[in-house]
């Protein structure tokens, strides 16, 4: 029994009854709600007939949630559309299909996740543990540590988002450090509450650029929203930031700074103005004290937060807590030696004590802890991952300023380096030097300061941001303690979490082992990286403001984005139950043409309505009648109408679609009618026949008429019915299947089924009835087969020609017959001619039958005959011969041209009108585009007409048949010879003896169609003149083409070029005359450029300049041929008037020489001797090197060997300029005595290493005289580790006596930046290059302004 679409088990129910069982669906449910639950799956095995509803209550009971609280959409898109929960539709109507898996996920209802069944709540903990876990960090992120993620480790609370009561924050991209700082503030009372207590006026200001504003919306969705976690667009639009922004990961430091500088700029002249100070600000002094007179400077400097160092400068451990971090941060250091200090007092330079010391402790206190350092042995970016401890309590009294405590000072505060400068400090905010804003500040002595009662001084811990990652990036999330109840929460993007104390203790950093230097290296990436203390000060600590409590206005705002969640609500809802799917429509008026839209329809709109909403979404009001009408079923992939649905116009579009679903596995198609017609049904298991009727008397092929069939039906009863839409005759009916692209197949067995031959969902026929002798030709050999054939090989090209006066080829009449062949047309022809089969069968019998001898006189004839006459103005003529026109003469042509032959011959030179360099400025542009790429490389990689092509195999044709051209026979040819020619363009008379070389059968040949006709491009760029519409058969060689193209263009096919035009209108040139264009497909665009084309043997050539000692060492000279068989001394001849005219270069023949370029590297030195092909391999569009000498030629033999040579002193930290050395062996020896003798050093202290990278290889002064293998160990050159087996290569070389100079460490830096900066700019490696950081700004005016000058 054959099976049936879907559709047919609603049709007939009865199989379902009589079946012996009812089928069963098997649903897969994967919880998505949970992270932990995500890789766990359920499995229900349920009757067809079981309802959507009781899907719902069966999963509801086998997960353990409440029923309601969740929802279940399909899993086989990413953008899931739920079920209806309260559907009494079968699973199998809903688009469920029995005896196959079908996968759903729940997922969460409106945001929020569901609901834990509470019947035995207290025992689901405990049996349940792993199957009800709280979420956990997103997969893929570095989440809450690699110790949360693994699989030993889990939160040791299990709650949802309900349980927690707080809301998340959605991620945009990279965006966790911006949550993490928005939650800890939303989880700090005293800054919620002054928040909400401001309140905006919407006549001063846009609510949309406000941050206040848009803070405070945030701030009350986090606190009264049921959604699991909210968008923070809305403030990142306030901060003036685009998407772009979403995709930059800044500090969170760098932000809690510059978020603080907007707030107080949008505060001014508000109640708030001085908020960020009272909270967040403290004070300190930086002094410096003269230890001979007591003498003491001073200034009073404010901070937002502390910077705590995690490892000193030059040190091998790290601190290991807080404490000692912030001892260090107070120990002064001692200023002498070279680093006195000129006392006012004392009038001379003195030693001193230099430090800071904390006035004032801020009551929000922050701590950042430096884990971002730079490496200066890698020259990189790196994080510090040790171990550093913090408590929950901190006692800041201890670093309290004492005025006594500097007398008790040591030293040893000398070595931490740099952590006793105020640069260090949050300096954004600081005042003047001495001034005193009194914030906080009592005017008591610092001895009745220290005698306050410790308490005053003691904060408490409540907010831990944590990195997750490395330097070049990572993650950011906040575990932040609830100050109304005391429990600790991971703030992880959306998740919210409870944790414990351990968890915090995991966030210290490190790993179990030593503090080593080391130890870094090898802890885990995941640490504290900000800490926010709180003051403990019963009198100022207060609590979260209640929503009872809210202020009128923040009630209001309650209240409106309640009914905007509501909005939204609805929305999605309605988003829920409507059924989106692609629209298509034949439209009537339009050029018949296919249109696609999406049609958008509730789930319970009927089929009637649907189609009044695709009549109206398709424009066809007033043009056809609505009950012209309808929508069927509809596969665009195949161009099958499936199925319509006739009685079916009350049913609702979700029973119709099978459910609501985020996309089809099919699309609808608005079918239409002439008011007298009638729609034909469609049932599903018929096959769609597209039928083309064949006119072999006009060689038309009409266009298709579509025909309904069943695949059971017997050809016999095909032609039948395909007889009653045609109104052939059956009986002499030739039926011809295409299977795939151009694969014909004669239906002749009359009982075979449809099935049987190879029919699907949509098929192609061809059919053909008449009572002509064709019928008794096998056939492969028929006229039929030899119309389809070229129907199917025929391809459409639009060619542009160039501008030229015409006449410039004057009265040719062979090639306009040739390339015409007007009775040749697709369209058919009119009045007296030859059968088309008459000329088809001769001209294949000529070509079985041509000699070589006979094509290469035909070609000679031909093209001497081709100067007569013809004229470029009567571009039309190739279409328009007269009727009588098909006589002997016009044969040979095609023949000619059938078999891969040009016209070129020996009619005339063709470098008597056209120089060989006569380039347009796209031609330049172009050849300039690609010049930088290393010939060898490219040859390997291109297709078939761009600029160098490898031929891997046969070419494919669409077909499925392999061409038998000439480039297969070449290449087998160039390899017998054990040298690749292939590369080269071959003359156009050379290509047909060249097939008789290889044995290739003259009776493979083939007629090749060719049609040209004037046509005006549609965006009326071009004139009709000057572009072509041409119909060919892409098994035409390149060379037939050319010659075919030869009257339009007006000269030889010799004498112009075709490029092939790629998207972005770059343009390739086809140079290999002996492929076919099987490459080329529809509407493929070609431009014709007047210039020289390449003979046999000539190769296409570009010129760079080398320049050893130039910053940029690779400039492009000029374009030339060379030719095989060429010396170099030759081609050195032929390249001095294009240098003295092109480039202004005028140079003596023996002062420059050419040499291999392969990417931008020198190699081997070509000597004049040389010949092209025999010593010097080539290929199409080569690169070579051309470079000036200082003196006569010294290379005079293959046996030397050319170094390049650069001396590098370390004393003055420079390299010379470069040097060539020429070798006569490959001896280390000889290598070190040129050197030695060059430079003046000493042979035993002479120390030499090879280059790296591409040339100059160019390498940081900084680097060079540790980074590179100095001296290697070996007595030849050609071996490892060097290598040098060719010319050019790069060998530096020193004075192993002479020091490195003495840098400084601002020298160095210095010396790192200009360095980095010249490595940047030759393009070379630069040893520490992160990628470019975006500043972190906060727009206040709304957005950036842009500069069109700035990058």
């Amino acid at each position: 029994m054959e099976m049936v679409p879907s559709e047919e088990k609603q049709l007939v129910p009865r199989e379902i009854e009589s079946a012996a069982e009812e089928p069963r669906v098997l649903c897969i449910v994967q919880d998505t709600t949970n992270a932990k639950t995500v890789t766990e799956r359920l499995t229900l095995n349920l009757p067809a007939s079981t309802s959507l509803s009781k899907l719902f209550e069966d999963v509801a009971h086998k997960a353990g949630y409440v029923n309601g609280t969740f929802d279940l959409a399909w899993s086989n898109t990413p953008d899931m559309a739920p079920l209806d929960q309260g559907s009494d539709v079968s699973l199998v109507d809903s688009g469920f299909e029995p005896g196959k898996k079908n996968f759903l996920q729940l997922i969460d209802k409106d945001g929020e996740q569901p609901q834990i069944a509470s019947v035995n709540s207290s025992g689901l903990d405990d049996s349940s543990q792993d199957r009800f876990i709280g979420p956990l960090p997103r997969d893929g992120t570095v989440g809450c540590s690699s110790d949360y993620s693994s699989p030993s480790y889990s939160y040791s609370s299990i709650l949802n988002k309900s349980e927690t009561g707080y809301v998340g924050l959605v991620n945009q991209a990279m965006t966790c450090y911006l949550n993490s700082l928005l939650q800890t503030l939303f989880m700090t009372p005293e800054f919620r509450n002054a928040l909400y207590n401001w309140e905006f006026e919407e006549s001063e200001e846009d609510p949309v650029t406000s941050i206040p504003y848009q803070l405070q919306r945030l701030f009350v969705l986090l606190q009264t929203s049921k959604k699991r976690a909210i968008e923070t667009t809305d403030v990142t639009r306030s901060f003036g930031w685009d998407s772009s922004e979403a995709w930059q990961q800044h500090d969170v430091q760098e932000l809690c700074r510059v978020m603080f500088d907007a707030l107080e700029q949008k505060w001014k002249q508000t109640e708030q103005a001085d908020l960020i100070n009272q909270l967040y600000q403290g004070k300190l002094k930086d002094y410096v004290r003269c230890l001979e007179c007591g003498y003491e400077s001073w200034r009073i400097d404010t901070y937002l937060d502390i910077p705590l160092v995690i490892r000193p400068f030059g040190a091998s451990q790290a601190f290991g807590s807080v404490e000692e971090a912030l001892q260090a941060f107070i120990q002064p250091e001692t200023l002498d030696g070279p680093n006195q200090y000129f006392c006012e007092r004392c009038k001379k330079k003195c030693d001193a004590r230099k430090g800071l010391r904390f006035l004032h402790f801020p009551y929000l206190l922050t701590l950042q802890l430096k884990r971002f350092d730079f490496d200066y042995t890698t020259m990189h970016r790196i994080k510090l991952n040790d171990r550093m401890t913090f408590p929950e309590e901190l006692d800041m009294s201890p670093f309290m300023d004492v005025e006594d405590e500097t007398e008790s000072c040591t030293d040893s505060g000398a070595e931490n380096e740099g952590s006793c400068h105020s640069d260090q400090m949050s300096n954004d905010f600081s005042t003047d030097d001495g001034v005193d804003e009194g914030i906080c500040l009592d005017n008591t002595s610092s001895t009745e300061r220290v005698l306050k009662p410790k308490s005053s001084l003691t904060f408490e811990l409540f907010s831990v941001m944590v990195h997750s990652g490395s330097a070049a990036g990572g993650h950011y999330y906040a575990c932040i303690k609830s100050f109304s109840d005391g429990q600790w929460y991971s703030f992880n993007d959306q998740h919210v979490s409870k944790i414990t104390q351990e968890d915090i203790r995991k966030t210290y950093g490190g790993s179990s082992g030593s503090r080593g230097y080391y130890s870094s290296a090898f802890a885990s990436s995941t640490n504290a990286y900000m800490l926010i203390y709180r003051l403990k000060d019963p009198s100022r600590n207060a609590k979260y403001m209640e929503v009872e409590d809210f202020p009128e206005h923040i009630k209001r705002l309650v209240q409106r984005e309640k009914e905007s969640e509501e909005q939204e609500k609805r929305q999605r809802e309605i988003e829920r139950n409507t059924c989106k799917i692609k629209l298509f429509c034949m439209h009537p008026v339009k050029k018949m043409m296919m249109m696609e839209n999406k049609l958008e329809v509730h789930k319970d709109k009927t089929l009637r309505e649907a189609t009044e909403i695709a009549y109206k979404l398709m424009d066809l009001e007033g043009v056809v009648p609505l009950d012209c009408c309808r929508l069927v079923k509809y596969d665009e992939f195949h161009e099958y109408l499936e199925r319509s649905y006739e009685g079916e116009e009350d049913m609702p579009m979700g029973l119709l679609l099978g459910g609501v679903k985020s996309s089809y596995m099919f699309d609808l198609l608005l079918e239409t009618r002439r008011p007298d017609q009638v729609f034909q049904p469609y049932k599903p298991g018929e096959v769609m026949v597209k039928v083309h009727v064949v006119d072999l008397k006009s060689e038309t092929i009409a266009p298709p008429v579509s025909v309904r069939a069943y695949l059971n039906q017997s050809i016999t009863e095909f032609k039948q019915l395909i007889a009653q839409a045609t109104g052939l005759s059956a009986e002499t009916m030739r039926v011809v299947l295409e299977r795939c692209y151009n694969d014909l197949r004669l239906l002749y067995v009359p009982n075979k089924t449809l099935k049987a031959e190879g029919f699907f969902r949509s098929n192609k026929v061809f059919v053909e009835s008449s009572d002509s002798s064709d019928h008794q030709v096998t056939f492969t050999d028929s006229l039929l087969w030899k119309l389809l054939d070229r129907h199917g090989n025929t391809i459409r090209l639009f060619v542009t020609l160039p501008e030229q006066s015409p006449g410039r080829l004057a009265n040719r009449t062979s090639c306009p017959k040739a390339s015409g062949d007007s009775e040749d047309s697709f369209e058919g022809a009119k009045g007296s001619r030859k059968s088309v089969e008459a000329i088809l069968e001769e001209s294949t019998e000529r070509l079985k039958n041509l000699s070589l001898q006979q094509q290469q006189g035909c070609s000679t004839s031909d093209s001497q005959k081709s100067s007569d006459h013809s004229d470029f103005e009567h571009i039309e003529s190739p279409a328009q011969e007269p009727d009588s026109a098909p006589q002997p003469a016009p044969l040979d042509d095609r023949t000619r041209v059938a078999s891969g032959g040009s016209a070129s011959g020996g009619a005339s030179d063709p470098e008597n009108q056209f120089p060989s360099e006569e380039r347009s400025d796209s031609d330049m542009n172009n050849d300039r585009s690609t010049s930088s790429v290393d010939s060898d490389i490219l040859s390997s990689s291109h297709s078939s007409d761009t600029l160098c092509n490898a031929d891997s195999g046969p070419l494919p044709l669409a077909n499925g048949l392999d061409s038998h051209s000439i480039t297969s026979s070449r290449r087998s040819k160039a390899h017998e010879g054990k040298k690749e020619t292939w590369d080269t363009a071959e003359e156009d008379s050379g290509t047909d003896s060249e097939y008789d070389e290889n044995g290739k059968s003259k009776g493979d040949a083939q007629y090749l169609y060719f049609k040209a006709e004037p046509y005006s491009p549609e965006d009326g760029s071009g004139d009709s003149q000057k572009c072509l519409l041409v119909h060919v058969d892409k098994r035409i060689t390149l060379a037939a083409f050319k010659q075919n193209l030869e009257p339009f263009v007006g000269v030889t096919s010799t004498q112009f070029k075709v490029f092939r035009v790629y998207a972005n209108n770059q343009e390739f040139e086809s140079v290999r005359l002996n492929e076919t264009l099987s490459s080329f497909s529809d509407d493929n665009k070609i431009t014709i450029r007047l210039g020289r084309a390449l003979k046999k043997g000539e190769y296409r050539v570009k010129v760079y300049q080398l320049l050893i000692n130039d910053p940029e060492p690779c400039k492009f000279l000029v374009d030339t041929v060379f030719a095989k068989g060429m010396t170099v001394r030759q081609s050195k001849e032929e390249l001095l008037p294009l240098l003295r005219d092109q480039c202004k270069l005028d140079l003596s023949i023996d002062r420059f020489r050419l040499r291999k370029k392969t990417w931008k590297n020198p190699g081997t030195v070509f000597l004049d001797y040389h010949v092209y092909e025999e010593d010097i391999n080539i290929s199409s569009n080569w690169e070579v090197f051309l470079e000036v000498l200082e003196e006569p030629e010294r290379m005079k033999s293959m046996s030397q060997l050319a170094v390049l040579t650069r001396r590098w002193r370390p004393s003055q930290m420079k390299l010379e300029p470069f040097q060539e050395v020429v070798l006569e062996s490959s001896s280390v020896e000889e290598l070190k005595e040129k050197l030695s003798e060059l430079s003046g050093i000493p042979l035993e202290n002479l120390e030499f290493a090879k280059g790296r990278g591409t040339f100059p290889c160019d390498i940081s002064v900084l680097e060079i005289h540790q980074d590179l293998d100095w001296n290697p160990k070996v007595s030849t050159l050609n071996v490892w580790p060097l290598y040098i087996c060719d010319d050019g290569a790069v060998v530096f070389y020193r004075d192993s006596t002479e020091e490195p100079m003495e840098l400084s460490e601002e020298e160095r830096s210095e010396l790192m930046k200009k360095e980095s900066s010249r490595l940047l700019k030759t393009g070379h490696r630069v040893s520490y290059s992160p990628r470019k950081e975006k500043a972190l700004k906060i727009y206040l005016d709304g957005g950036p302004t842009k500069d069109p000058g700035q990058d």
